[in-house]
């Protein structure tokens, strides 16, 4: 199945690319862009950092200690996308590998001297993830042959011992490997690494071994903390362990760290990670909006979580923020022409960013760079776009799920169906069975759509008597189901309310108080100050029903404003509540929060002081 995750067992079965077409609309477009163009931004930019020379044994050695992860993100994206650029790039990646299976252009020669920040694991980690999509694709090829060597080189060094890398990765894609091989050292690899963590497997650092989970064994932890790219990761192997595994225990543990986490530590975006000084979570309710770092790459690793959680338990609440993320998160990660990316998202940008033409060495967010430092944020978001198609929709015993609303083919067993949606815009989903068949269709219905309706309208036969009309009925949040057996012709048509609405910040979100966010759907709106437009930093927005506008198929908000009222005083208090007031009226435009920053340096504010 060419799948990213493909369980031996779980409440839900994926279903993969070769189930699952994206048609055009929201994802299908960016996926085709992703193929068109950002893989190509991708490898174009790796050599001319050098980054691929490296494997070609150009001197000196240019990147950081974990530059071969990008190529192999790289590969990985080729691989779903089933790039004709793959083969050439495999085989110069190839050549680097030394007899016993080991491969990488940094620490060849010095082996395993720094398993806190040497990545040597973590680099492995991606490799093995590019073969099996390779393998899922294409089957056995050269790709596919290096990474079984590495993976075996890994086992014979490490099988035996207590340690594991700072980054986590690896557990995750030697779970993935043992699902399309079979061979079970590959799983038994995996879980040692899990359990090794937090007893400790690593040495202290200044950040504090919370940094890369090794403060904790994982079934102690109660909530996802330290650095949240490594923190989601292996989550996600974790998840992926205890599924094979059967180990409930663990998958329950994994469980409630997300649950609480979600109420604590995320962002209305659906980001993740607080902190700039190490990317990592705050406290519980730290939730600033303008020193939010909300990497990139958190966000994807939160989707790969949810999506496991959703395949083991078919919880609609993993598909929720998988969903909240995905349209908030991932879609804003890329610019509108796929050549430019955020690596913090920030929910608010005071001083607009200075435009930069070549690599950003300072990603704090504010404006999309081309390239960066470190650029795991480009390849990763290549990979996934690569292989969304694969987290639209999965089947069980009792039929389909469909838990992304975007217009697609999906076909499973004898029963094919389209989905036709202009979603996230508009809140209409038809779903027409193209080829019948027995079992049920399930919709997912967002939980913020309280008063949506769903019908069934069986086709029309030949001389028979029209019908009155469908049935309509609610369908409250969470999966709503329409039973078959399906004749060609069928439709399901699912109504979601659409209308704008406000949101309120957790009291206890203490840089939050005396705000509220716009959202509409299941996208996070933004007010985006460019140029000569009216500044955002010294206004307050009134609490009354936004007012739409579709501007090129996109829907804009309106809400009423108001600046504020005098110049500056020598002192930033006040003994007056809410401090100067009175200004004079504004219209304030919102845009979607994906969308911010294509139009060039601007400021920004989600949540807007009421």
């Amino acid at each position: 199945m060419a799948d990213p995750v493909v369980p031996s067992s779980g409440v839900l079965s994926p279903l993969g690319l070769d189930a699952v077409r994206l048609s055009p609309g929201f994802w299908g477009d960016r996926v085709a862009l992703n193929r068109e163009v950002t893989i190509a931004h991708c490898q174009e930019w790796e050599e001319r950092e050098g980054w691929i020379g490296n494997f070609r044994g150009e001197r000196p050695r240019r990147g950081r200690e974990f530059s071969d992860s990008e190529i192999y993100k790289l590969l990985e994206a080729m691989a779903w996308a089933d790039h004709p650029g793959l083969p050439a790039l495999a085989e110069t990646v190839a050549q680097a590998q030394e007899g016993d299976g080991y491969l990488n252009t940094r620490w060849s020669g010095s082996r395993y001297t720094d398993f806190e920040w040497g990545h040597e694991l973590y680099c492995y980690g991606h490799l093995i993830q590019a073969g099996v999509a390779r393998l899922r694709v294409h089957g056995e090829d050269l790709l596919t042959q290096v990474a079984v060597r590495a993976a075996d080189h890994v086992c014979r060094r490490f099988m035996e011992g207590t340690r594991t890398c700072g980054h986590p990765v690896i557990e995750m894609a030697l779970v993935e490997l043992y699902r399309a091989t079979g061979t079970e050292r590959y799983l038994e690899m995996a879980r040692r690494f899990v359990d090794r963590r937090g007893l400790p497997a690593l040495a202290d650092i200044p950040f504090g071994r919370a940094y890369y989970q090794d403060d904790l064994p994982v079934r102690q932890a109660q909530v996802f903390r330290g650095h949240a790219v490594r923190a989601l990761y292996l989550a996600s192997g974790v998840v992926d362990v205890a599924v094979e595994t059967g180990d409930e225990e663990l998958l329950k543990a994994v469980e409630a760290q997300w649950e609480r986490t979600v109420a604590r530590r995320t962002h209305l975006t659906g980001g993740m990670g607080s902190r700039h000084a190490d990317e990592s979570f705050g406290e519980d309710h730290e939730l600033p909006p303008d020193r939010a770092y909300n990497e990139t790459c958190a966000s994807i690793a939160s989707i790969m979580l949810s999506h496991r959680l959703l395949l083991a338990t078919g919880d609609a609440r993993y598909a929720d923020l998988a969903e909240r993320t995905l349209y908030n998160m991932l879609a804003t990660g890329v610019a509108l022409d796929g050549r430019s990316f955020f690596y913090a998202n920030p929910l608010q940008v005071r001083v607009p960013a200075v435009p930069l033409e070549g690599v950003n060495h300072a990603p704090e967010g504010g404006l999309r760079s081309p390239w960066f430092d470190v650029s795991c944020c480009p390849n990763n978001i290549a990979r996934t776009m690569a292989s969304l198609p694969a987290y639209v929709a999965t089947s069980s015993d009792d039929g389909i799920q469909i838990h992304h609303l975007t217009p697609s083919e999906i076909r499973h067993g004898r029963l094919a169906v389209r989905v036709e949606t202009g979603y996230p815009w508009t809140g209409s989903v038809r779903v027409r069975v193209l080829e019948g068949g027995p079992g049920g269709i399930t919709l997912r219905v967002p939980a913020w759509a309280s008063d949506a309706t769903i019908a069934h309208v069986p086709a029309s036969s030949p001389g028979a008597p029209l019908p009155d009309g469908p049935v309509v009925r609610p369908a409250p949040p969470g999966y709503v189901s329409v039973e078959g057996p399906w004749r060609a012709g069928d439709e399901i048509r699912l109504e979601l309310p659409m209308a704008p609405r406000w949101t309120f910040p957790d009291r206890r979100i203490d840089a939050l108080r005396g705000s509220a966010a716009v959202e509409r759907g299941p996208l996070v709106y933004c007010a985006e100050s460019v140029a000569d437009e009216p500044p955002l930093g010294d206004l307050t927005a009134r609490v009354e029903p936004p007012v739409e506008h579709e501007v090129d198929g996109v829907v804009e908000l309106e809400v009423a404003a108001a600046l504020g009222s005098g110049g500056e005083g020598g002192w930033p208090y006040t003994p007056v509540a809410g401090g100067r007031a009175g200004g004079p009226d504004v219209t304030l435009r919102l845009v979607p929060y994906h969308r911010w920053g294509n139009r060039g340096p601007a400021t920004m504010r989600v949540w807007l002081p009421i």
